[in-house]
């Protein structure tokens, strides 16, 4: 607890046109690593255009570390097919948090991140203020695929005790 600066609530909303690993379509799920820790969503199946709209929470020691992030296709008799990778700093997001801002109207943009070739965001990504918190939007262009996107929404959640940003 005492390295703990807070919690990375990454709600991971859905897949688009991802690549097909069986026949006609693909079996996927979603895992998010970051440093020792790994995440993972249920696997929605025949899907290539999956929703998943679950929450999954890491606990964040180190803001210099990037949240990988890695497609796969269940398959029951055999080792799962890898559908694609991205990665993310925190750090804008984190930056946005340590403004300490207050009372803006909701839907406010704070500041945005242009996609480039040193980042896997596949248009713009905007962090606003959204109820009273800081959140992060993005579609991540996934790589060594095909095809394939994941679009996610990022939050940053303070830990009573922790030592904070």
């Amino acid at each position: 607890m005492e390295n703990l600066l807070g919690l990375l609530r990454i709600h991971v909303q859905r897949g688009v046109n991802l690549a097909v690993r069986d026949v006609f379509t693909s079996d996927p799920y979603v895992v998010i690593r970051m440093g020792k820790q790994k995440l993972k969503t249920r696997v929605i199946k025949k899907n290539v255009n999956p929703e998943w709209n679950e929450d999954l929470t890491l606990s964040i020691v180190d803001l210099s570390l990037p949240v990988k992030l890695t497609v796969y296709d269940r398959d029951t008799f055999s080792l799962d097919d890898k559908m694609g990778d991205a990665e993310f700093e925190i750090g804008p997001l984190v930056n946005a948090v340590k403004m300490r801002l207050e009372g803006l109207p909701n839907g406010t943009i704070i500041t945005k991140v242009q996609p480039s070739r040193e980042n896997c965001l596949s248009q713009e990504s905007c962090i606003i203020w959204n109820n009273g918190k800081v959140v992060q939007d993005m579609f991540l262009r996934l790589r060594n695929v095909e095809t394939g996107e994941v679009e996610l929404q990022l939050e940053w959640i303070h830990v009573p005790g922790s030592r904070g940003l």
